[in-house]
């Protein structure tokens, strides 16, 4: 099993970003920015990270694409892609990349959906979140593409049970 923990939008939070990475036994770790740290912040050790719109360390990449456990993930703010409007523009570039998973944030609205053949996972905010109360974060976990869950997290370790998500890729 493969898990991956994804968290965004922590605007300065450190004892919270702490916290979750104690909390839980992951095999990564994404961030998809506005974490308003320095890059080499001891908080964002371990993570694989991007800049966000409030980043002011410019050593953020924009975006990233890893393979994690079979699956290609592609990562970014959502800024550059206009997330707030649609999703297509960063489901494209995604699939520039080859990538069958986009963790994004910036509109602190936490959700997973699939588009086609690509999961998108907005892990929404720690701190700011919009269209629900909970603070979130998102773990997704997979033995093959076929079985895909991803559950999301209050910022104290609750799960957010009507908000599971699971899908095949």
């Amino acid at each position: 099993m493969t898990k991956v923990l994804i968290l965004s939008d922590s605007h300065g939070l450190t004892k919270e970003l702490k916290e979750i990475k104690k909390r839980h036994t992951v095999d990564y770790m994404i961030h998809c920015g506005d974490s308003e740290l320095e890059m080499d912040a001891t908080e964002l050790e371990g993570f694989y990270m991007v800049g966000g719109n409030m980043d002011m360390d410019h050593r953020f990449p924009d975006e990233q694409t890893v393979t994690i456990g079979g699956l290609t993930f592609f990562i970014a703010h959502g800024h550059l892609h206009n997330v707030k409007g649609n999703i297509s523009t960063i489901a494209y570039r995604a699939e520039e990349e080859g990538a069958q998973v986009i963790c994004f944030g910036h509109t602190h609205i936490a959700g997973a959906e699939k588009l086609g053949a690509q999961l998108l996972i907005n892990p929404g905010s720690i701190r700011l979140p919009r269209n629900r109360q909970e603070k979130t974060y998102a773990i997704m976990e997979w033995n093959s593409k076929d079985d895909i869950k991803v559950n999301f997290y209050t910022e104290t370790g609750e799960i957010v049970p009507d908000m599971a998500y699971s899908t095949m890729l």
